[in-house]
C-alpha cells in the first residue's frame, strides 16, 4: 500500500515558478515509478511528467518540456515537479500517481496505481 500526499500548490503570476511535491508513505516507495498529472476545469486528466525508480528514466509532456523538471529523493520517500516559466494555462489541480511500472504510470490507466488528492496550482495575474 502506498499513500501519496501532493503539496507545493498555489497562486504564482505567469513567468513564475512553483515546485510541487509528493511524499509518500511505505518502505517500498522506492521501487516505485512516479508520474504527475493535471486536470484543468472542464477538460480531462492529461499526463505531464514521469520518473522511474532509479531516476535513469523521465518523460515530459510536449507542452512542459524545458519548463518543467521531475527529480526524486528517495531517501525521503518524496518525488518534485519544479515548474518554471508558468503560463497561464498551466492552472489545475496536479496529482501525482505511483505504479510498479513504468509504462503504466505514464498511460495512468491502470486500475493498481495509487493517486494522491491533488494540490491546486493557479497561474494568473
Amino acid at each position: 500500500q502506498v499513500q501519496l500526499v501532493e503539496s507545493g500548490g498555489g497562486f504564482v503570476q505567469p513567468g513564475g515558478s512553483l515546485r510541487l511535491s509528493c511524499a509518500a508513505s511505505g518502505r517500498t516507495f522506492s521501487t516505485y515509478a512516479v508520474g504527475w498529472f493535471r486536470q484543468a476545469p472542464g477538460k480531462e486528466r492529461e499526463f505531464v511528467a514521469a520518473i522511474n525508480w532509479g531516476e535513469t528514466n523521465t518523460r515530459y509532456a510536449d507542452r512542459v518540456k524545458g519548463r518543467f523538471t521531475i527529480s526524486r529523493d528517495n531517501a525521503k520517500n518524496t518525488v518534485y515537479l519544479q515548474m518554471n516559466s508558468l503560463k497561464a494555462e498551466d492552472t489545475a489541480v496536479y496529482y501525482c500517481a505511483a505504479d510498479r511500472s513504468f509504462r503504466e504510470v505514464v498511460a495512468g490507466k491502470n486500475a493498481m496505481t495509487y493517486w494522491g488528492k491533488g494540490t491546486l496550482v493557479t497561474v494568473s495575474l
